[in-house]
């Protein structure tokens, strides 16, 4: 039995291998997983040409009301493996060529993951691809060689309405400079990621102030990462019941956050078309 305290809500919840007794993602200490597969969809020096060896994991330390995934992150679909298994996807999506492995949002599942990777380690880089939420501590044991990070958001009035954390941004600041901190931006000679810190932000409707402000804290703060600015907010999960955020961001919205960022000397920058504003994008989670 574990007794977790992986996240910064720190339930202290039991959770077995099968069952999660109060803790708030609900899940077991073994990974539940929704999909296994060859991913092209993340930022170019991830999926490159040959794809991105990505692990979606059921559950979540967030619940964001407008999650994309909110499928398997709120419903909590998928299956659940034992760290062998894990450990024998890792290998499997390695053997079919993918450029790195992918495990998408892993905060709860950071015990089993590093079980796994003591069965087996691949030889292609690991990616730690989460919402942010984490403990600066977990960060610190210098597990993975690519941290793909969200700040979703600097005021703790919106992460508290749209995420059910008050304190978000105090620990995923903490978290994505601990990150920052242990690993330089390596690509290789054909444009692929092996170690690194990406940014993601995500604007959404009506928060074109929130999209500035992480702009300017990745700007002060981790200034040689890649920062990944991203239009694909279509309503979902719960979306509807916010009547802000019951809609797509508007082109002018949009080109508002890319007008102060061309005034910053962000060096490296990943920018959504945006048209990405689709649910085509929305992986099929049928494991």
């Amino acid at each position: 039995m574990l007794r977790c305290n992986l996240c910064p809500r720190g339930c202290n919840a039991e959770r077995t291998p099968s069952e999660n007794i109060g803790g708030f993602c609900g899940m077991p200490s073994y990974p539940k997983i929704a999909r296994a597969d060859l991913h092209f969809w993340e930022e170019p020096c991830i999926s490159g040409t040959n794809g991105s060896g990505t692990i979606f994991f059921s559950g979540c330390s967030l619940n964001c009301v407008y999650c994309q995934n909110y499928e398997i992150s709120q419903n909590r679909k998928g299956r659940v493996i034992t760290p062998q298994q894990l450990a024998d996807i890792m290998r499997e999506l390695e053997s079919k060529g993918a450029h790195n492995i992918n495990f998408v949002n892993p905060t709860h599942y950071f015990e089993a993951i590093k079980q796994a990777l003591k069965i087996y380690r691949p030889n292609i880089p690991l990616v730690y691809n989460s919402g942010g939420y984490d403990l600066e501590e977990n960060i610190n044991e210098d597990i993975f060689d690519i941290y793909l990070m969200d700040i979703k958001y600097v005021s703790s009035e919106k992460s508290a309405k749209y995420s059910c954390a008050k304190d978000y941004f105090e620990f995923a600041s903490r978290a994505v400079k601990a990150a920052y901190n242990l690993r330089k931006t390596v690509i290789d000679p054909n444009g692929i990621m092996q170690s690194g810190v990406i940014v993601r932000h995500l604007v959404l409707p009506l928060a074109t102030r929130e999209a500035i402000a992480v702009i300017d804290w990745f700007c002060e703060n981790t200034p040689d990462a890649y920062l990944s600015l991203m239009s694909q907010y279509v309503p979902c999960g719960k979306a509807e019941e916010f009547k802000e955020l019951n809609r797509k961001i508007t082109k002018r919205e949009y080109e508002k956050v890319l007008e102060h960022l061309y005034t910053k000397s962000v060096q490296n920058v990943f920018i959504q078309d945006y048209s990405s504003s689709s649910k085509k994008y929305i992986p099929d989670f049928n494991f």
